[in-house]
């Protein structure tokens, strides 16, 4: 049979083979081994447990910072308060202030109104003294009947005089004293208004204060929530991944059973096994997919791992169906494989290696694994691979 023709048998029966033996959905951690995966999701579980600590210290500092934001928002919402009663104080008194400002206001009226009329009445008098000449008193003293009655309106005119000096002056005391007074109170309601400009900026700023710090609250309550949510993202993750490191290491575990299981089973010879034409072909090209960039001794071991297949009674008795049984070996899942059948992409030494595992030739005596290296398995390793 020509080289072409084989290649073309070989395609069909591949064809077939994919057709009835692949799954219709393949999932791997890692498509060259569980033990990558496997230590992939062991050191990601690690990282997240580490974002989870953070992500959690992280709440505690942020409730820190909101507990403390919320201790001084209660107390700028009592000094607030203090403020605002200071202030409402501050406006009664104003108002007190200015209605006595009124009264003085009034008072003095009253006062200069009173001082104008005595002034006037004792200027009345004096004018009359004075255009009359002093006959008035005169005749008034001299019409008296005795000396005693003369005596008593002499005394009558003096006090008379001496009430009109007393009373000016006490009105112009009293119109000075309203006067200072009202002064005093204007000054005094001046203190308080500017007291009360202060007053109204320190509520002002306080409130500024207090509507700032209630923002901050909200926005760290929102950064709690939002780290929170995180956290809970997070443990969700670890959960999933150590579900996922349990099941690699059941898998793992399967893997290294059905090995022991295989080395303990019946064998057959190498000339029992009856190899297809496309054979050669299917097993090189497996070989390039899986160990194309290791060396020869890697590859001629994967292609003794699958040999060894085909002679154990655990597997299936051909290289197409130890190749092709389910979830076994990546490259057929991922589509590698079918992609270098294409083509023909394996190398002179795949080939190699293929010929020499068909004719029994083995570097890692009955191994039906491999993998990258894993702690805790033991086998033979040879290049990135371990082989058990």
């Amino acid at each position: 049979m020509s080289r072409r023709l084989g290649r073309l048998v070989a395609l069909s029966l591949i064809t077939i083979m994919c057709l009835t033996l692949l799954p219709v959905s393949y999932v791997r951690a890692d498509v060259e081994s569980a033990k990558k995966a496997l230590e992939e999701a062991q050191n990601a579980h690690k990282e997240t447990e580490g974002k989870l600590q953070e992500t959690q210290e992280n709440i505690v500092l942020l409730n820190g910072v909101k507990d403390s934001l919320q201790g001084q928002l209660n107390q700028l919402n009592e000094q607030l308060t203090e403020v605002s009663n200071n202030l409402a104080d501050l406006e009664d008194k104003i108002r007190d202030k200015e209605a006595e400002i009124e009264q003085s206001e009034a008072d003095l009226e009253e006062a200069i109104a009173i001082e104008e009329a005595q002034y006037a009445a004792m200027k009345k008098r004096i004018q009359f003294m004075y255009e009359k000449k002093d006959t008035t008193y005169a005749e008034m003293l001299f019409a008296s009947a005795s000396f005693g009655e003369f005596l008593n309106k002499n005394n009558y005119i003096e006090k008379l005089s001496e009430y009109d000096r007393k009373m000016l002056i006490q009105f112009k005391q009293t119109r000075a004293n309203v006067e200072e007074a009202k002064a005093k109170l204007e000054s005094e309601k001046e203190e308080l208004d500017a007291y009360h400009v202060e007053v109204v900026a320190e509520q002002s700023k306080v409130t500024g204060y207090v509507n700032d710090t209630s923002h901050s609250i909200g926005q760290y309550k929102g950064a709690i929530a939002a780290t929170e949510k995180q956290a809970d993202e997070i443990a969700a993750q670890a959960a999933a991944e150590e579900q996922n490191i349990a099941e690699l290491k059941k898998k793992l575990a399967e893997e290294i059973a059905l090995s022991k299981l295989a080395a303990q089973s019946h064998w057959r010879d190498i000339s029992e096994v009856q190899f297809q034409d496309g054979d050669r072909m299917l097993l090189a090209n497996l070989i390039y997919c899986e160990a194309g960039n290791q060396p020869y001794a890697g590859q001629l071991a994967v292609g003794s791992v699958v040999i060894n297949r085909v002679l154990s009674s655990v597997y299936p008795d051909t290289v197409v169906g130890v190749i092709y049984q389910n979830k076994q070996f990546s490259p057929v899942g991922d589509g590698h494989l079918a992609l270098a059948l294409a083509e023909d992409r394996a190398t002179a030494a795949c080939y190699k290696a293929a010929d020499e595992a068909m004719s029994g030739q083995t570097n890692v005596g009955n191994c039906v694994y491999f993998r990258t290296p894993i702690e805790g398995l033991s086998g033979i390793q040879i290049g990135d691979h371990i082989f058990y």
